[in-house]
């Protein structure tokens, strides 16, 4: 291996790592000897391949960023080319919200990441809220306003809040599946709850969106 391929290697490594660990301790108490120590380096080579601890925090926000941004642009594509019907818009916004979900389900630790940042972890960093999360989701509110106006409803519907809705209960669900009643926690990956789930986000959706008939 050229040395190159192994600076790239170590350098994603050491980004998986971080991810996992900011995700699952928080920017605070992660460190970057807990870091280090989790892909078998020193804290000097660490360094020399991601920078310092904000660069490598700001570096693992910007990636999570870049694929949940795929996922929804890529939905609001999708929704853009539904049948500008109330029927067809309704069917574009579950099939936004599903795909959302999944992305959630099959990338934990960017909601993790996110939820993280709600409970002001790393909080001096402010400019990814600023730069990264206010824009995508003002993007989104004005990608549903669009077709819910060509589509004659939702009028009175406060979209940014039905979208925020939508990003804290998919990504809650996904940390911690649900609660039964017995207290046991029942985990994401049981059909009838993430089907029970899915089926309550459509809900949402039609309840909060009504259409004439």
């Amino acid at each position: 291996m050229s040395q190159r391929a192994d600076d790239t290697h170590s350098r994603e490594r050491i980004l998986v790592a971080a991810t996992d660990l900011f995700a699952e301790r928080g920017y605070d108490a992660t460190s970057t000897r807990a870091i280090a120590d989790a892909v078998g380096l020193n804290i000097a080579t660490v360094a020399y391949h991601v920078g310092s601890k904000p660069q490598l925090y700001r570096e693992v926000m910007r990636r999570a960023h870049e694929a949940q941004r795929a996922v929804v642009l890529d939905a609001l594509k999708h929704l853009e080319s539904t049948d500008p019907t109330p029927a067809g818009t309704l069917a574009g916004l579950i099939d936004f919200v599903d795909a959302y979900l999944a992305f959630c389900l099959e990338h934990r630790e960017v909601p993790a990441l996110w939820m993280r940042r709600w409970l002001s972890e790393g909080k001096d960093l402010i400019e990814f809220e600023s730069d990264l999360a206010g824009p995508l989701i003002a993007e989104v509110a004005g990608a549903v306003r669009t077709a819910l106006s060509r589509a004659g409803i939702g009028a009175d519907v406060d979209v940014e809040m039905l979208v925020f809705t939508i990003v804290w209960t998919a990504h809650s669900f996904a940390q911690a599946g649900i609660i039964d009643a017995a207290g046991d926690r029942v985990p994401t990956d049981d059909a009838p709850t993430l089907d029970r789930f899915r089926d309550h986000l459509h809900t949402v959706i039609d309840r909060m969106i009504p259409t004439p008939g």
